[in-house]
């Protein structure tokens, strides 16, 4: 099988992109398969470390604002498909797989120029702009969640199979959460928190989590948190105003980034997090409660759906960005952490919610 898959920008476009590719390679190894994506994103070192060529072409999501700089993205967008088309046109694969984003336009219309068959992969319940263009021509549209199938009327073919992701529940048992939190240095009598803002942090999560820390509130509960790369040393330097040392915060563990975010997430007792499509599917995976605080500036709004489709099934508490306060997330914590048998519920909720065998899933419709 040839297969060309287009994923550009966040993680949670590329990394769809990756366990597809994946489950390919696994199942037919003589495949071959490519990525497009743009110079600019996180594909340019997602997809080699995957072990993926990656061939770019200059796209650019379309603003609505009428300046001189979008003009020239929107001239260059349109020049990418030309750019696609050759890449399609000397790859020659048997399907193009587009796995959200403003890449899919390109890709997606060039193989249709081409009369080469494509599938959208939508991971949102608030389908994007991309996929609405393309779905009355794509052989199929794969979704993350079933609430976006009322989203896409022109839609031909729906399939729900859930989102493909490599974070799963691992099943441990006490003993072996209990072991583990202590060797982080955690004590075992109050629950953990952990918290995150993607992989470039959030600032808004990291404002409210510093003062929670300068003004000494979570007497109740520990924290683990990954405050982002870029905004680790900012972190640092704000608690040290209230000279108050980031590596020697009793009950508190910051770092930039949580490299074993899989083990780390079974063993927390709640996550606090914004709420991205890949996100909710981890959480859903290994059944954890959360706290979901949407990013206000997400496409249409996306996140706030994707959180609101787990808060209606009392697996989530949904806290708006604008409404976000130290006070405001402290006593939600506090709500939830009190009550050892709430937490376990809304984790055993988020669970049930989970797809079983996404893979499998995604490659059958694939095959077909």
């Amino acid at each position: 099988m040839k297969v060309v898959i287009a994923a550009a920008g966040t993680g949670g476009h590329i990394n769809p992109g990756i366990a597809i590719a994946n489950k390919i390679m696994q199942e037919e190894p003589n495949s071959k398969i490519i990525f497009i994506g743009t110079p600019r994103g996180l594909e340019v070192n997602l997809v080699p470390r995957a072990g993926y060529e990656l061939k770019t072409i200059d796209s650019y999501g379309i603003s609505r604002e009428l300046s001189f700089k979008n003009i020239k993205r929107l001239a260059k967008t349109l020049h990418s498909i030309t750019e696609a088309k050759n890449i399609l046109r000397d790859f020659k694969p048997d399907l193009v797989i587009g796995t959200g984003g403003y890449i899919c336009i390109s890709v997606c219309l060039a193989a249709k120029k081409l009369n080469i068959p494509y599938i959208i992969h939508e991971s949102n319940v608030l389908p994007g702009v991309a996929t609405k263009l393309l779905a009355k021509k794509a052989k199929k549209i794969l979704i993350g969640f079933k609430e976006a199938k009322d989203r896409l009327p022109k839609a031909k073919n729906i399939v729900y199979t859930g989102t493909p992701t490599k974070v799963k529940k691992l099943n441990l048992t006490d003993e072996e959460i209990n072991k583990k939190k202590l060797e982080l240095g955690f004590d075992l009598d109050k629950p953990l928190v952990l918290v995150f803002g993607g992989s470039q942090g959030a600032q808004s999560i990291n404002l409210s989590l510093t003062n929670i820390i300068k003004n000494k509130m979570n007497t109740n509960y520990q924290i683990i948190w990954a405050a982002g790369p870029e905004q680790y040393e900012k972190v640092k330097e704000e608690l040290k105003k209230d000279n108050l040392d980031i590596d020697k915060l009793k009950g508190i563990k910051i770092m930039p980034y949580i490299y074993n975010m899989e083990e780390i997430m079974n063993i927390a007792d709640l996550i606090v997090s914004r709420s991205g499509a890949m996100t909710v599917t981890e959480i859903e995976n290994v059944g954890k409660p959360a706290i979901f605080i949407p990013f206000p500036f997400a496409a249409e709004n996306h996140q706030e759906y994707n959180a609101r489709a787990l808060e209606k099934k009392n697996a989530a508490k949904v806290i708006l960005d604008k409404n976000l306060t130290a006070e405001a997330l402290n006593a939600t914590i506090n709500e939830l952490t009190k009550d050892r048998k709430l937490l376990k519920q809304m984790g055993n909720n988020a669970h049930q919610m989970a797809i079983q065998n996404v893979e499998d899933k995604i490659y059958k419709e694939i095959t077909q």
